[in-house]
């Protein structure tokens, strides 16, 4: 079988009528397991394919070619070449696409279920597929579906590398921060150098009107944890909070000392947040 990395070419075409509209209103995340059309580019072209969840790679995206629409409502549609393959993994992102209707099924030369796909939903019980289902979710915000695969795996391994720590992402994504707190703890006590394990603990101080914690966390980590990765972010949720309180003293003196303006990822916040502080004080 060839692999490609780039869009082929080479295409065969066919036409079929679009009786129902397509209707952009899903997120690709929410259309696991099914043929789906992307939103078109400046040439008015749509890429269409399957959508799949690989147990290593996330959420996956099948190409299986492109169409356009002509002004009587027709698909113009043109394959992929037999054959090939082009799977493209899926970040998150806003865009949204719509599911091909089963009844363009035929026109489009597809099957519900296609042929490859049994590979794919072998073992799925497993804890590494179900953690990555999990993160994968995590990961595009839908976070109540991911809670339910990670205490899948809470139920089969309570030790799995990294589940405290996603799971307490899940509960800080559903404004439980509380319970963030607690398996955080834990995660801790097993690996007491693990940075992301104490960024997600801060935040989630802070987001439980922790902030005394908060600050002992962030203390702690820029005294005694050597990776330095989560810095400037902890630096600015402890920002967000004398933001929140709007203490524009303690939010000035906590600039000076950590110099959050100065990154380049969080320096236009500090300077709109700052502005905005002035206003109401």
């Amino acid at each position: 079988m060839k692999i490609f990395i780039l869009i082929l070419s080479f295409f065969i075409s066919i036409c079929c009528t679009a009786q129902d509209k397509l209707n952009f209103n899903l997120k690709p995340i929410d259309c696991e397991n099914k043929w789906v059309v992307f939103p078109s580019d400046s040439q008015g072209s749509y890429s269409y394919g399957f959508v799949y969840m690989d147990d290593k790679e996330g959420l996956l995206f099948d190409f299986g070619g492109s169409l356009k629409i002509n002004s009587n409502e027709k698909f113009l549609i043109s394959k992929k070449e037999k054959g090939s393959s082009m799977k493209f993994r899926l970040q998150p992102n806003k865009s949204l696409v719509a599911i091909i209707p089963e009844s363009f099924f035929a026109e489009f030369g597809i099957s519900k279920t296609p042929d490859w796909l049994e590979a794919y939903q072998k073992d799925e019980n497993e804890a590494n597929r179900l953690f990555k289902w999990g993160s994968t979710y995590n990961a595009w915000s839908e976070c109540a579906k991911g809670l339910t695969f990670l205490e899948k795996v809470k139920n089969i391994d309570p030790n799995y590398k990294g589940l405290k720590t996603e799971i307490a992402f899940s509960y800080n994504c559903l404004n439980q921060p509380q319970n963030a707190i607690t398996i955080l703890k834990e995660a801790i006590k097993e690996s007491p150098d693990d940075a992301y394990a104490y960024k997600q603990l801060l935040y989630s101080q802070v987001h439980n009107n922790q902030l005394p914690d908060a600050l002992k966390t962030y203390y702690k980590t820029a005294k005694d944890i050597t990776d330095k990765t989560y810095e400037s972010e902890n630096a600015f949720n402890i920002l967000c909070a004398f933001y929140s309180q709007n203490n524009l003293k303690k939010f000035n003196e906590w600039i000076i000392f950590t110099q959050i303006d100065k990154d380049e990822r969080f320096g236009p916040y500090v300077e709109k947040f700052k502005n905005e502080l002035e206003k109401m004080n």
